[in-house]
């Protein structure tokens, strides 16, 4: 078995479901099932008990899991030498993101020029997706639940969305307020904000819209000032002191983060010292913030 059927091994080992091992390893659940199937048939020995609550290792998926451990440790240890005497690890990399991940976690993006000065860095902050397969980007931090076929990478954490406003309005509107008492932040005309206005049709009738802009630094700004109610990531929300949760969900709006390149990049070493170092510095964060539920802080 070489090294990638012994990851398959180890994440199903570690995940226990056929879902849980595609969104680490950013595959699909056939491809899980059929590496899976593939491995057990070359080894001619059952690896995995289906059950009802999941995969349950055999002996002999016991024994290879432990064996994956191993390998894996020397490898994430031989990496680690590499990268940390990579004088060649320079030159351009473009990124695209989304305007409030780099907005919420500048740190990891400035810890990264920081490790790797020869590495030029051009991030592209947009809401469409750029394509990758025409070299829009390099690496794409992509906010989707299913990533396009023809990319790898993986998948950082989920990402959910909560109304906030500021403690100050909250204050001034008063308790007991409803959703419609308050005024809200919306996106400019020229954009599409209809699932917006949808939503307050449906959950806040009546409620007036005080400010419009496309820009997120704006609106992010006029949250904290007061002038109206908007829906930020969890991550983003829970961690400002100065605002609270006013009772709205987006739960059909949740979504997964991924860090994606195309397959024939992810051996670049500047474009795999990316994706792991955002993974390493970003997951713990957004697991923490995707984990918030009601009105408890994180």
């Amino acid at each position: 078995m070489d090294w990638d059927d012994l990851r398959y091994v180890l994440a199903i080992h570690r995940e226990k479901t056929l879902s849980g091992t595609a969104a680490v390893l950013g595959v699909s659940r056939t491809t899980v099932g059929r590496r899976l199937k593939e491995a057990e048939e070359r080894l001619g020995v059952r690896l995995f008990d289906r059950t009802e609550e999941g995969f349950a290792a055999t002996a002999a998926g016991d024994e290879l899991a432990e064996t994956a451990v191993r390998l894996e440790a020397e490898i994430h240890l031989a990496e680690g030498r590499l990268l940390g005497r990579d004088a060649e690890l320079r030159g351009r990399l473009r990124v695209s993101t989304v305007d409030f991940v780099f907005a919420g976690f500048p740190e990891v993006f400035s810890s990264f020029i920081q490790r790797y000065p020869g590495v030029e860095v051009t991030l592209g902050v947009t809401h469409e997706q750029v394509s990758l397969i025409r070299r829009e980007a390099d690496v794409a931090l992509r906010l989707d639940n299913n990533p396009a076929d023809g990319l790898v990478g993986r998948r950082i954490g989920r990402l959910q969305f909560e109304a906030y406003a500021a403690r100050s309005l909250v204050e001034r509107v008063g308790p007991g307020a409803t959703l419609a008492d308050f005024p809200w932040l919306h996106s400019d005309e020229r954009s599409d904000g209809r699932w917006l206005d949808d939503w307050l049709a449906r959950n806040a009738p009546g409620a007036k819209v005080s400010l419009r802009s496309d820009d997120f630094a704006v609106r992010r700004r006029a949250l904290s000032a007061g002038m109206g109610v908007t829906f930020l990531a969890c991550f983003d929300g829970d961690a400002d002191p100065g605002l609270v949760r006013v009772g709205a969900r987006l739960s059909d709006e949740a979504r997964d983060l991924w860090v994606l390149t195309l397959p024939e990049l992810r051996n670049n070493s500047r474009i795999r010292a990316f994706m792991d170092h955002v993974y390493d510095a970003l997951q713990p964060q957004l697991l923490t913030g995707a984990a918030c539920s009601g009105e408890s802080r994180c």
